[in-house]
């Protein structure tokens, strides 16, 4: 995750080496029980630019991510979903009150906060988001609560404890790929981000008020970062809100690119091995992270009343 202009400034950290130099990574001996560090999916760990944040907010890049104290990593991920909703229905995929994306509470970490149900995502603001617990009781916020958002993402949340945040709505191209129930062939550099890391969920059993449901999602969705929901629509998770949301975004993008190239003709696809190779370089979520970053500038300076 990264630490924009807008969130609680953490102390200063030393800056990290030049960009054309490999960076050292220098853990402190012990980490105060009280801070919470960064997660990182296995991509990030084997990546030379693990643990590392984008240039969004000024300054010397690239440069490490700061730990926070679990306050400041609340209200950091609070920010973060209140703008990824705001991201959505500035982008169009967005579908009515359908959809949800979701962040894990630092501390409470079988909690997680989503937004209330009959809010538009252009209106969501950090103060009306939800806090909801394990057993779908709300903590904190005002009712009610979205029920098909609970049984799907607390199953998510419970099944892979590295998933910080998880994003599902009912976007256009995503849905209409959901509706053959093809997956993401690898035809494109964008496209090859899920090659060999995302399922397709291939039943379709109506709305997902049921628990036993989401959990049958979350075992199809297993290790990967997205899954394509038949007849439904597409869910993504990361290692961070930001991830979350910016993978969802790509898999819309990619979907969309890919019916526009099937209408037009014959799919031409890349050879596992230049795909496989390619996706390598796109596996961890530093790179959605940091894209994320660089569209959350523009929505904070557009609608800014969404930290409120």
């Amino acid at each position: 995750m990264t630490l924009s202009t807008h969130d609680t400034p953490a102390p200063a950290i030393p800056p990290a080496p030049t960009p054309d130099v490999a960076p050292a990574t220098v853990a402190p001996a012990t980490v105060a029980p009280a801070t919470v560090a960064p997660a990182t999916s296995d991509g990030e760990r084997t990546s030379p630019w693990a643990g590392l944040v984008a240039p969004a907010e000024g300054g010397q890049w690239p440069r490490p991510v700061p730990v926070r104290t679990v306050e400041e990593e609340r209200l950091h991920r609070k920010r973060k979903l209140a703008a990824a909703y705001r991201l959505f229905a500035k982008l169009g995929i967005a579908e009515g009150l359908a959809g949800h994306i979701s962040a894990r509470d630092p501390e409470l970490t079988d909690h997680f906060w989503v937004n209330r149900l009959g809010l538009d995502f252009g209106r969501i603001k950090v103060s009306n988001l939800l806090l909801v617990d394990d057993k779908g009781e709300i903590v904190e916020g005002k009712p009610p609560l979205n029920r098909a958002a609970f049984t799907i993402h607390s199953q998510i949340h419970a099944a892979r404890p590295d998933v910080v945040g998880a994003a599902h709505t009912h976007a256009l191209y995503g849905r209409a790929l959901a509706a053959i129930g093809e997956p993401l062939h690898p035809i494109s550099q964008d496209s090859l981000a899920f090659y060999e890391d995302h399922v397709i969920f291939d039943e379709y059993n109506g709305v997902v008020l049921d628990e036993e449901e989401g959990r049958k999602i979350a075992a199809a969705l297993g290790p990967h970062k997205l899954a394509i929901l038949r007849n439904h629509g597409l869910l993504t998770v990361g290692t961070s809100v930001e991830a979350a949301a910016y993978w969802y975004i790509a898999a819309e993008r990619a979907a969309r690119t890919q019916l526009v190239a099937a209408a037009a003709g014959t799919l031409r696809l890349l050879d596992h091995e230049i795909a496989s190779a390619t996706a390598s370089q796109a596996r961890g979520d530093e790179g959605a992270r940091w894209s994320f970053e660089a569209l959350y500038e523009i929505i904070v300076e557009e609608q800014p009343d969404l930290l409120d």
